[in-house]
């Protein structure tokens, strides 16, 4: 006979992610995390202008366990990947890498999510391959964004060229900029910026901002640019004829509900969450309500082990829901 344990046998924990070096329609390296799952499903996640893979971590994980393969990468000029030889930051490159990242992978029709930048690389590449997806969540973006929202984004990358003296000077920087109280451990922040000639320095290409093709020169002509650029993206967002998920953040200042409601007019299947006390980095200041309401939407395209519960919002007043600070649709 032998003894039975007194205690459960604890779960393994999950397997980190696998650095993965694919190559952008450029050339040159892009570097990702893949999170593998035992399914043919497929997520690409595309982190916004400034920020890096890492963004993602805690949904990418979740999303992971509900049974999907979830690739999440620095686009060009950003993290661990490359920057462009040329300075090319335009967004029919940024369309490209996508399509050569799901090429490479052999992601047949994934969904992506993708957070401002992301999600207009999303709706480029839909407009230039309609069937390209199977579905897509924007994050915070629209056709129209706000130009005083995107001159405070461009005026807040745009600062501090020669960096900061430690990770504490850029920590309250960031703070300062989310309006989100200061870690007291900033080792994370070694992941979005580097070291060069003793100082931290943000760990993307300058040429993002300023260089050939980007989407805006610098602060002050982001008012007049954002006008033009949000014409341009319209016929790209009516691209998007697969199932679409808009989470937005209640507080955000580069997408208004004004700009929400013209995204919906254009995408009249898209589905729509609100998060309250989030702004424009909803999976930062929300994570727990964001991978909830990414979890809900995209769990409905494809099989899961374990899908969420359903809690997301279509098109229609009577049924539109923002989260309370419990994280609670109302």
């Amino acid at each position: 006979m032998t003894d039975q344990p007194n205690e459960a046998t604890p779960l393994a924990s999950p397997p980190p992610p696998e650095r993965k070096t694919l190559t952008s329609s450029s050339g040159f390296d892009l570097i990702g995390d893949l999170y593998r799952a035992e399914s043919d499903a497929w997520i690409i996640m595309l982190h916004g202008g400034g920020q890096t893979r890492h963004a993602w971590g805690g949904t990418a994980i979740a999303l992971r366990n509900d049974g999907w393969n979830v690739f999440a990468y620095d686009q060009r000029g950003h993290g661990d990947s490359d920057w462009s030889p040329s300075g090319d930051y335009g967004m029919l490159a940024f369309s490209d890498d996508l399509m050569a990242v799901g090429e490479q992978l052999g992601a047949s029709a994934p969904v992506t999510v993708g957070a401002s930048l992301g999600g207009i690389a999303t709706m480029v590449a839909a407009h230039r391959h309609p069937d390209l997806l199977a579905g897509a969540v924007l994050v915070d973006i629209a056709p129209r964004m706000e130009p005083t929202g995107l001159a405070r984004i461009i005026g807040f990358m745009t600062a501090y060229p020669d960096g900061f003296d430690s990770l504490q000077d850029a920590a309250d920087v960031i703070a300062g900029y989310t309006g989100r109280q200061r870690s007291s451990n900033v080792d994370g922040l070694a992941k979005v910026l580097r070291q060069r000639d003793g100082r931290w320095v943000w760990h993307w290409d300058p040429r993002f901002i300023s260089g050939h093709g980007a989407v805006v020169d610098d602060r002050e002509t982001a008012i007049e640019q954002a006008g033009k650029f949000n014409e341009s993206l319209i016929e790209a967002a009516r691209a998007l004829t697969c199932p679409t998920l808009l989470v937005r953040g209640q507080q955000s200042d580069l997408l208004s509900e004004q700009g929400a409601r013209e995204l919906l007019d254009l995408l009249p299947h898209a589905e729509y969450v609100d998060v309250t006390h989030a702004g424009h980095m909803v999976a930062g200041d929300r994570n727990d309500v964001f991978t909830d309401a990414v979890r809900s939407f995209v769990n409905t395209l494809a099989p899961a082990p374990a899908p969420a519960p359903r809690s997301r919002t279509t098109h229609d007043p009577a049924r539109e829901r923002s989260a309370d600070p419990a994280g609670n649709a109302r």
